[in-house]
């Protein structure tokens, strides 16, 4: 016997297709990421004992550069500054562009 899978007549859209459809998809997952980012660097600094000045010294920046890397609402931070943060945990930057599984819609700028 096959098993059927019932769907939901009151499901509606996903939560991503609402965002996409206000326009702010992007922005939203770009801010969950930088808060995850941020949260596993000041998770990693804390198992090894690192205060921020210490961090920055293992950086080769400055503390106020280090405070911008660690604040989840700064979206402005360059690869180059990732990587050194996470160097100087012992960790590496793993980025990769995965195939979206739904066709979705690119509009052009205004």
């Amino acid at each position: 016997m096959a098993k059927t899978t019932k769907v939901n007549p009151h499901a509606g859209s996903s939560f991503d297709d609402f965002l996409k459809e206000d326009g702010i998809y992007e922005e939203v997952q770009a801010r969950a990421l930088k808060r995850a980012l941020a949260e596993q660097l000041d998770d990693a600094m804390q198992s090894s004992k690192l205060s921020k000045v210490n961090m920055a010294q293992r950086m080769a920046t400055s503390r106020s550069q280090l405070d911008r890397v660690l604040d989840p609402s700064n979206l402005s931070i360059q690869l180059d500054t990732l990587i050194k943060a996470a160097s100087a945990v012992g960790k590496t930057v793993e980025i990769r562009l995965k195939q979206n599984t739904k066709r979705t819609r690119v509009t052009p700028a205004a």
